[in-house]
């Protein structure tokens, strides 16, 4: 899959809790005022991607697709064919169904260096109903090869993860949800691609999470220790391909129950991931998955939706304790 293991050192986001997308945004427009290559290329997605201040101060580094996601992938392969570094901007929902064969061929197999951003990711258009809600990607795309898929839990992570992908020669997939998201950690030092990163240490469980989840995990594990005494080691997977082997079979050597916590289906995801590998590898954790049921979601805000499906703090500490008590 080439070097996916590139660093970077730099000091710590102020805690101002933006959503992921407008740190990718401001990223975005720092990159590009130094380096003329950087080009954003959208589907009628300028708003709702946070690329209007982008546009303006660049015009000549910005291409309007308009709504046509599959154009909009055929368009960036080429750019990115000559050399241009391309963020290919679009809702997460329509970007990875509409356009999957364009990715598949044009971006992947071809090995073309396009950076696909999926927007209001997960049920971040949680009104809308399940036509707009990206349940399905991390499984659509994990089955792609050549592809590095990455979802940012924080901010620190999101300005990491853009910087790297801008200058990585590699098809990346970038997954962002529309939620102000505060930093998990003040020891924000390193990020890497394809290495898990440990925001909370214990020994008594291990809550693996990815994106907007992992927030309501550390929430739910800070509780845990400080009404039952339950210390838990808390994983922000943000690299769902390649995943961090190496660290899931170091959590899951100790023994203790295993939790995944997705905005996503139950099938495909972050979890079936993590229990593939475990179970071929020997490993007989305790192990669940949390994540959005085989049905057609509810329809309501974020919130309510991880309410009614127990992605929040409260509902993440309820299956952390059944499975302790299995």
């Amino acid at each position: 899959m080439g070097d996916v293991s590139t660093v970077v050192d730099k000091k710590a986001l102020p805690n101002t809790s933006l959503a992921n997308l407008d740190v990718f945004s401001s990223t975005l427009q720092e990159l590009a005022a130094t380096d003329r290559h950087i080009l954003a290329v959208t589907s009628d997605s300028r708003g709702s991607g946070k690329l209007v201040p982008f546009g303006q101060k660049f015009p000549k580094q910005i291409v309007e697709i308009g709504i046509a996601e599959q154009n909009l992938v055929g368009v960036a392969a080429g750019l990115a064919s000559t050399g241009k570094k391309v963020f290919a901007v679009s809702p997460a929902c329509f970007l990875t169904a509409r356009s999957f064969e364009q990715i598949k061929t044009d971006v992947a197999y071809s090995n073309n260096p396009v950076k696909l951003v999926g927007i209001s990711a997960g049920v971040s258009y949680g009104a809308l109903g399940s036509t707009h809600h990206s349940l399905h990607d991390f499984a659509a795309l994990r089955a792609v090869h050549n592809l590095i898929i990455i979802a940012p839990a924080d901010n620190f992570e999101t300005e990491q993860a853009i910087r790297l992908a801008a200058e990585l020669e590699h098809p990346i997939y970038l997954r962002f949800g529309k939620k102000p998201m505060p930093l998990l950690s003040e020891d924000n030092k390193q990020f890497e691609f394809g290495k898990g990163r440990v925001v909370n240490e214990g020994d008594d469980l291990v809550l693996i999470a990815t994106g907007e989840t992992v927030y309501p995990a550390l929430q739910a594990a800070r509780q845990l220790e400080a009404v039952q005494g339950i210390r838990a080691t808390v994983i922000s997977m943000h690299t769902i391909k390649p995943l961090d082997y190496a660290l899931l079979a170091t959590v899951a050597g100790k023994g203790c129950p295993i939790l995944t916590v997705e905005e996503h289906s139950v099938f495909g995801g972050l979890g079936e991931a993590c229990a593939s590998f475990l179970m071929q590898n020997g490993f007989r954790n305790r192990f669940s998955i949390m994540a959005i049921p085989d049905e057609y979601t509810v329809t309501g805000s974020q919130v309510e939706i991880f309410n009614h499906y127990g992605l929040s703090e409260s509902g993440i500490m309820a299956k952390a304790l059944s499975l302790l008590d299995k």
